[in-house]
């Protein structure tokens, strides 16, 4: 072999040594199916086999992939939801099975961030930098293993520490129309209370609003211990559903290392809707207004995650905001939700049309573990004030048209002194917080008034007294 020849044969030596390990090792299948048809959101593939929750890829007109969750199937077909923008998907389109499910980043790197349903940061302030993630599913608690409600959580509002008083592990349903101030409410709450850790799910809301409760409502003060989840009205239904579960998985997160979360969520009503869109693109039958049976299952499993954690470990107390559509308490979600909650806060908009914040019926809500996290003393003055309350509303239209006479009825009298102590008392700057020790303080207080007198607050700077007001003219 002469001299020019030799480094050709070491070139083809060195390929065919290079094929011959091509040949040994076996070469990955690609599997992918192709799209049949597309109806609203749900798309229809064949040729592919994935499990329900799984992540697939879809390759759209511009060489890019769009991301979709398995949401269901039937004999060799398979139904798609995507969870971002379907431009670019055409009849034909490769979609390719990733074997991977959704899940959620969780750390402390999360506190002050805002993030999207998928994990990804929506504030500008760069990568995440978690360095753990957690199914979407979240873990089973055996209801035996929990530890039980046996303490209070301050939460800065005076009318619920006082008279619905919420205990560490907790769930509450915040019930109201639009505009009757629940998002103004849940701000109070996040900046109040006394949770190690506050992480607020906003789900289905309008995109302006996400915004603006970070920046006026929230507040530096609520954002630095707080972690938001955002996913809008315009985010798909698979974005919403995976939003929610995000909230509650980092909020698992932070139980499981023995810290008392709030978990805010507003709102499970757009959870609700957005698994209904689901459902019935999948062809899902409608059974309660519309709402498929699936509905009423997803509510239960999302809110039991939320709770007290094992004995000694931590806890999430929860408030899920509920929209009652018309202001119709027998809504199907309202009604659903009310079984299932440990209680429920209702905000009534004649209050809020009134000028009465924060705008609750103390009528209409309960809490189902205050009897047990307060004492006797505690308890008993909040049903006195329900009563003397209670008494005034049901005798209102006869006070305000002047058709009573004082003297026929002591506790309507009664009612009549105390009515605009009782209203003084249910009433809150949303700037004025008001620890667990006031409350109970102001709660004890009222109490001790007598006909004609009025409370002064403890945060006045002053011990309880009576300011003697005119039983007629109501002038002091």
């Amino acid at each position: 072999m002469t001299a020019p020849e030799r480094p050709r044969a070491a070139r083809w030596a060195n390929f065919l040594a290079q094929g011959r390990e091509r040949i040994a090792e076996p070469v990955p299948l690609a599997v992918e199916g192709r799209i049949t048809r597309m109806i609203g959101l749900t798309i229809e593939a064949e040729g592919i086999q994935a499990n329900i929750g799984s992540r697939c890829l879809i390759e759209n007109s511009n060489g890019g992939t769009i991301e979709a969750e398995v949401v269901g199937f039937a004999a060799e077909h398979l139904y798609l939801m995507p969870t971002g923008d379907i431009r670019g998907i055409g009849p034909d389109s490769r979609v390719m099975p990733t074997a991977r499910v959704y899940d959620a980043p969780v750390g402390k790197e999360l506190l002050g961030r805002v993030i999207d349903g998928a994990g990804k940061p929506l504030d500008g302030k760069g990568p995440l930098r978690t360095r753990k993630r957690m199914p979407l599913t979240g873990h089973y608690i055996n209801p035996m293993a929990r530890k039980p409600i046996d303490e209070p959580l301050d939460v800065g509002v005076r009318t619920i520490n006082a008279m619905l008083t919420v205990g560490r592990g907790q769930r509450m349903g915040l019930f109201a129309g639009t505009g009757v101030g629940k998002s103004v409410l849940l701000g109070m709450m996040t900046r109040f209370t006394t949770a190690d850790v506050i992480v607020v799910g906003l789900i289905g809301e309008r995109g302006r609003e996400v915004k603006e409760f970070i920046d006026h409502i929230l507040g530096e003060e609520g954002m630095a211990r707080a972690v938001v989840v955002a996913s809008p009205a315009d985010n798909s239904p698979v974005m919403r559903l995976h939003g929610a579960a995000m909230a509650t998985t980092i909020a698992e997160h932070f139980r499981d290392e023995g810290l008392n979360v709030l978990l805010l969520m507003d709102s499970l009503t757009r959870y609700a809707q957005a698994q209904r869109e689901l459902a019935l693109a999948i062809g899902e039958p409608p059974a309660t207004k519309g709402y498929p049976a699936s509905v009423f299952a997803r509510i239960p499993q999302l809110v039991e995650r939320a709770g007290n954690g094992d004995v000694g470990g931590g806890s999430i107390t929860a408030f899920y905001t509920v929209l009652t559509e018309g202001d119709d308490p027998q809504d199907p979600i309202a009604d659903a939700a009310r079984g299932i909650l440990d209680g429920h806060v209702v905000l009534a908009r004649r209050l809020g049309d009134m000028g009465h914040f924060p705008a609750i019926d103390i009528e209409a809500s309960i809490s189902r573990a205050m009897n047990q996290i307060t004492e006797s003393g505690h308890h008993e003055a909040a049903r006195w004030v329900k009563r003397v309350y209670s008494t005034y509303e049901k005798n209102r239209d006869l006070i305000s048209v002047g058709a009573y006479a004082r003297g026929s009825d002591p506790r309507i009298d009664e009612s009549i002194s105390l009515h605009p102590s009782i209203l003084e008392f249910l009433q809150q700057d949303m700037h004025t917080p008001f620890d667990f020790a006031d409350s109970l303080h102001d709660l004890l207080a009222l109490q001790q008034t007598t006909r004609g007198g009025e409370m002064v607050s403890r945060k006045a700077g002053a011990e309880p007294r009576l300011v003697q007001r005119d039983s007629v003219s109501g002038q002091r």
